[in-house]
């Protein structure tokens, strides 16, 4: 697993490429974490799209970082969802908690735009 970070003003985005299975969520979650931290981050982007495989493992990963932006009061969103990746998450209930964005970019500019007190529709 290779991971990428980008700052976007309180925006961490993480772009994740090669298979997100149980041998490689652990270090992948304890990087995001340890960059999100410290960056001070407020929400977290996780881009898929170069993501080849990904097993139940993967979901938990979404769903700590979920709870770690819950505590800054921040929003996660995913983007570049394959079709396998989207049924995965769409059967895990993900999408209940976090949006899924066509690209980076547009993930970007819905955190922006949002207001403090709207609520996030997923």
């Amino acid at each position: 697993m290779e991971i990428t970070f980008e700052m976007i003003d309180d925006i961490l985005i993480v772009v994740l490429s090669g298979e997100l299975d149980h041998h490689s969520s652990e270090e992948t979650r304890d990087n995001i974490d340890r960059t999100y931290d410290t960056f001070q981050a407020k929400h977290i982007i996780l881009s898929f799209e170069g993501v080849t495989f990904m097993d139940s493992s993967g979901v938990g990963l979404i769903m700590g970082r979920y709870n770690k932006t819950r505590e800054r009061k921040g929003k996660i969103a995913v983007v570049g969802c394959s079709e396998y990746i989207t049924r995965i998450l769409d059967l895990a209930g993900i999408y209940t908690i976090a949006r899924c964005f066509v690209s980076r970019e547009e993930a970007v500019a819905a955190l922006d735009e949002r207001g403090e007190g709207e609520i996030w529709n997923a």
